[in-house]
């Protein structure tokens, strides 16, 4: 039993009172005074990534600080104009690293603004939504169900408020609070809402005492940003790997370099060959590759409105398997209508009645209908309900904006309905209007078999036309103290109103995409299973296995729930902890698991998928954080879009890693052999840094850029414990790398052979490897294709990176200094004819490397 307390006022008021007020809240003007002088309300990050810090980091870099040391060489050896030449290499191609690096900070700082939590506030009298970094000390925030507590507060007024505080305590169990006066509040935990908290019920206001870094958060000192440099499996495995390649290079450039000085007696020049070989071995661009693909990958998402909270859920969005998408919001529009009212023999239908006035036998219904929604309606069917009633019921007694709101009874897994109690003015007793489940409005009724018999099958009928159905009771009660449990009310059942959501325009076509490229979408509501079929009919999902209630679910062992899971796509009646349930067992089948959702009951099945997706627009704060992705604007299509980026990021860095280990191979060849033939140098420090200017930008703007293959989409999933360097990585880079050594050192020997002096072999050598480089650029743009062909979309990255290095290149040719510098001499115009058709010929055999893949994988 409970007394009845008179609320503060509606739920809802808290939320949102209204924006025509005329006072309350901080002025504009003091809030971005005190925002100058507090600084913005957020937790003290690790050390920005400044414009020095970047030019710092870069400089440091293994590949910079061997060329320095090469300059050094060339110094000793008295080549002052070499070293000086080298030095300015040396700064442009750290001037690449440099806007490649700060494109990625910027993209993650982009990310960061639209991921930070969201405030209700009143300023200048005025409710408005900000950025929860731009509040002050002395802000008026609202606070309502779902909303993560964005500073210290001290609570003004609470309603049925409690707050999980375990960030902060590790109290699972939420704490109640109240709104406690003056300086005592201060002092009180129970009047204090304390920042990264999260509401999980009721409503509050309050005003900000702290923030930044004087919040209970920033005093703990957590810092979000350490979670969000966790390295993801793939930044994982690609830091071994160059680990790995580094210490077996060095080791190798160490000999090399004392082999050249025993051999030949010239220590300088070995040392010089050792880190030429050391420079040419070290992949240093992958790692850089992979923080951009990442990066850019959720910026890009970004734009397409799916804000990715999580980087790592970028690169497992290909691997996805299974889609468990709700059905209001995501499949359909969210923009709920009442189709249909029925009671007993009187039936209204909104499509029929062509302007009809409502018949008298529906006009309790529909106004109690109204008594058990929010006055100031959030929800979508609820909003429906005062929509319908302003117009059919205007002019009558059945409105009653002078009822005062006395308690509620909210909705709870046990009983799908809410009670909502009211007082008349001219009345004693206590008036109740409930709203629900049909079968839990019955319940509440105590109806006999017949009745409840003809209820169930009017809401059968109803739910085949695709519709929502919700039942309405009323009830009065004459005492003091109000029950403690909805049943204990002698309610009358008043009917059935039926609500209509449309299917989204766009979801039939995603989800027939989704059917091409091997991934379920399964469908979870707490519909009645007749609306769940008609929606997912029209949604294009398939709806030839039985549908799963919640009953059927509770009563499943985890084995007898597996063997359904195969075939089952419709789950109705679903409460939100056997939508976790679901999940871990679609996990335990092995799937990779997209789930959606948008209440507070939803947060433990997001966190539990391998990608927890949350509504952007109508989810709360807390389904939000638990989510990796967000989608801003609710609709599935997203979803799709989500998925597609994300098999084209992971397609497209196999791209990269392709080509990285094609290029090192002959650039190591290359390197070594000249040693082991008694050839000159072939390859020097400066050539390596010219290649660099190839290298980095291709694999980190070039590949990156490319667009999804037409055929990825048609294809199933790849496996989640698929590796970047696996073996057909692996054999593709090294097929393609081998044959344009045997080209190159061909290229070479037959200069060496007709008595090509050594510089104009070099030349020549140097000129088929740079044109070959830019062929296998684009023969590794499309694994479908034929490079000859081109691609399916312009890449004017590539081109730019084509032209510049031709360009670079004919300087290098043309220009005594920089022939000095590169110890060329121009060969004559049929050698040069000769090295570009060595070029034509690497590419033939990339696409010889590409075709004879193809077959063996088919």
């Amino acid at each position: 039993m409970r007394v009845a307390p008179h609320a503060l006022e509606e739920k809802e008021t808290a939320r949102c009172e209204p924006a025509t007020a005329t006072t309350g809240g901080l002025t504009e003007a003091a809030a971005r005074q005190r925002l100058a002088l507090d600084g913005p309300n957020e937790v003290a990050v690790s050390q920005p990534h400044g414009m020095l810090r970047l030019v710092r980091k870069v400089a440091l870099e293994p590949m910079f600080l061997l060329l320095v040391a090469c300059a050094a060489i060339y110094m000793l050896l008295g080549d002052a104009q070499e070293a000086l030449m080298l030095l300015c290499f040396v700064f442009v191609v750290m001037g690449i690293s440099f806007v490649q690096q700060r494109r990625s900070e910027r993209s993650l700082e982009a990310l960061r603004d639209l991921s930070s939590p969201q405030a209700l506030v009143r300023r200048d009298g005025a409710i408005r939504r900000i950025a929860a970094r731009e509040l002050v000390v002395g802000d008026t925030v609202l606070l309502a169900e779902g909303d993560c507590v964005p500073a210290d507060m001290s609570l003004a007024e609470a309603s049925n408020l409690a707050i999980d505080e375990s960030l902060l305590t590790g109290e699972s169990v939420p704490v109640t609070k109240q709104a406690v006066a003056g300086e005592e509040a201060r002092a009180a935990d129970a009047g204090t809402a304390f920042s990264g908290t999260l509401v999980t019920q009721g409503t509050g206001r309050g005003r900000v005492t702290a923030t930044g870094a004087h919040s209970a958060l920033g005093r703990i000192g957590i810092s979000l940003a350490a979670i969000g440099m966790q390295a993801t499996p793939i930044q994982r495995e690609t830091r071994s790997v160059v680990k790995w390649v580094a210490i077996v290079g060095l080791a190798l450039a160490a000999a090399l370099a004392s082999a050249y000085g025993m051999l030949r007696g010239d220590w300088l020049q070995g040392l010089l060959a050792g880190l030429t070989f050391a420079m040419a071995v070290i992949p240093e661009e992958l790692p850089v590759v992979l923080t951009l693909f990442l990066g850019l990958g959720a910026w890009r998402l970004a734009r397409e409105k799916v804000l990715a909270r999580s980087i790592p859920a970028v690169e497992l969005l290909g691997a996805t398997t299974v889609l468990c998408v709700d059905k209001t919001g995501t499949l359909t529009a969210n923009r709920m209508t009442v189709r249909r009212l029925w009671s007993g023999g009187a039936r209204y239908d909104a499509l029929e009645a062509r302007g009809a006035a409502l018949q008298e036998e529906l006009h309790a219904l529909l106004e109690y209908a109204v008594l058990a929604s929010h006055r100031r309606a959030f929800d979508p069917m609820e909003s429906a309900i005062v929509d319908i009633a302003g117009q059919l019921l205007a002019g009558t007694e059945h409105l009653h904006s002078d009822w005062t709101l006395i308690d509620d009874y909210p909705l709870s897994p046990q009983m799908l309905a809410m009670s909502r109690v009211w007082r008349s003015p001219d009345e004693r007793a206590f008036l109740i209007a409930a709203k629900g489940a049909s079968e839990a409005i019955v319940d509440l009724c105590h109806l006999d078999a017949d009745h409840a018999d003809r209820i169930a099958s009017q809401v059968l009928a109803m739910a085949a036309d695709g519709l929502r159905v919700l039942g309405v009771a009323s009830a009065t009660f004459d005492a003091d103290v109000l029950p403690g449990l909805q049943h204990d009310f002698d309610f009358r059942f008043l009917g059935l109103v039926g609500l209509e959501d449309p299917v989204r325009a766009d979801v039939p076509q995603a989800i027939a995409e989704c059917r091409a490229a091997g991934i379920r979408v399964v469908m979870m509501t707490g519909d009645h299973p007749a609306t769940a079929i008609a929606v997912a009919r029209q949604a294009g999902l398939s709806i030839d296995a039985p549908v799963m209630t919640g009953v059927e679910l509770a009563l499943l062992t985890d084995g007898a729930l597996t063997a359904r899971l195969a075939a089952t796509t419709i789950f109705c009646r679903v409460q939100p902890e056997q939508k976790l349930r679901l999940v871990r067992a679609f996990r335990a089948r092995g799937d990779v698991v997209a789930m959606t959702g948008d209440g507070v009951n939803d947060a433990p099945a997001l966190k539990a998928a391998d990608i927890g997706v949350a509504m952007g627009a109508r989810g709360t704060e807390v389904a939000r954080e638990a989510a990796a992705l967000v989608l801003l604007n609710d609709d599935f299509a997203s979803l799709v879009t989500a998925i597609r980026y994300g098999r084209r990021v992971f397609a497209n860095l196999r791209k990269a890693i392709v080509f990285v280990v094609a290029v090192h191979v002959p650039i190591v060849g290359l390197s070594i052999l000249p040693v082991v033939f008694g050839w000159p140098m072939l390859l020097m420090p400066v050539h390596i840094l010219f290649l660099q200017l190839i290298i980095d930008p291709a694999c980190s703007v070039v590949f990156e850029a490319e667009p999804l293959e037409e055929d990825a989409m048609q294809v199933p999933p790849r496996r989640p414990d698929q590796r970047l360097f696996d073996s057909s990585v692996l054999i593709r880079g090294l097929c393609q790398g081998m044959g344009l050594l045997g080209l190159l050192v061909l290229t070479h020997a037959g200069a060496r052979w007709f008595s090509v002096p050594d510089d104009t072999a070099r030349a020549l050598t140097f000129v088929a490897l740079v044109l070959s480089n830019l062929g296998l650029i684009q023969s590794n743009r499309s694994w479908g294709r034929m490079a000859l062909h081109g691609t399916s979309a312009s890449n004017r990255q590539f081109g730019w990176i084509a032209a510049g290095s031709v360009a670079v290149l004919c300087v290098a040719l043309a220009v005594p200094a920089m022939g000095r510098l590169f110890s060329f001499v121009t060969p004559s115009p049929l050698l040069l004819a000769t090295g570009l058709g060595m070029a034509v010929l690497s590419v033939l055999w990339f696409e010889f490397t590409k075709w004879m893949l193809r077959r063996s994988i088919a």
